[in-house]
């Protein structure tokens, strides 16, 4: 969903999904808008094992996705060049993201397919933080991000219990 938008600003991106229909479907539509981005079909443990690295890194709305959180931000971090950002925006494991994110977004409003999220994979700051140190990326801000549906707009700041982004500093190799 990012990487258009950031081709369009001139950015050289990569985007990639472990899901091969995905990338047919995201390659199909940059292709017919005309714009250059290389997507792959791979996971990012597995491109972060063939050497690839990049100045930034973005895993939005993923982490609550993977099977296993430690090994995916590992690869996250390992994909960032020294002194590279990293970006991770995610759903926090709270009462009040369990009301908007799954029976609000899910079941009442449908934004998304029922069975989207499972509470219990979301990630807490604390979660997202300490993993990421360990492998070299330094947190530098967390910003809660909400909706506001009079306005249908997206905005930073607030609390962290729903929604939240990360951005962290690659510090080593």
């Amino acid at each position: 969903l990012i990487a258009e938008p950031l081709s369009r600003l001139g950015g050289v991106i990569t985007a990639i999904d472990a899901g091969d229909e995905t990338i047919e479907a995201a390659r199909l539509h940059a292709d017919q808008s005309g714009l250059a981005i290389d997507y792959r079909q791979i996971s990012a443990e597995e491109l972060a094992a063939s050497g690839d690295r990049f100045d930034c890194v973005l895993t939005l709305e993923v982490v609550e996705h993977v099977a296993d959180l430690g090994g995916f931000l590992a690869a996250s971090a390992q994909l960032v060049r020294p002194g590279g950002m990293l970006f991770a925006a995610t759903l926090n494991r709270t009462a009040a993201s369990y009301i908007l994110g799954i029976v609000a977004a899910e079941r009442i409003l449908r934004w998304l397919p029922p069975g989207t999220h499972q509470w219990l994979k979301f990630v807490r700051p604390s979660e997202l933080v300490a993993p990421l140190r360990r492998h070299g990326v330094v947190i530098r801000d967390i910003s809660g991000i909400r909706y506001d549906p009079l306005a249908r707009a997206w905005s930073l700041g607030g609390g962290l219990a729903v929604n939240y982004i990360a951005y962290g500093e690659k510090t080593e190799s």
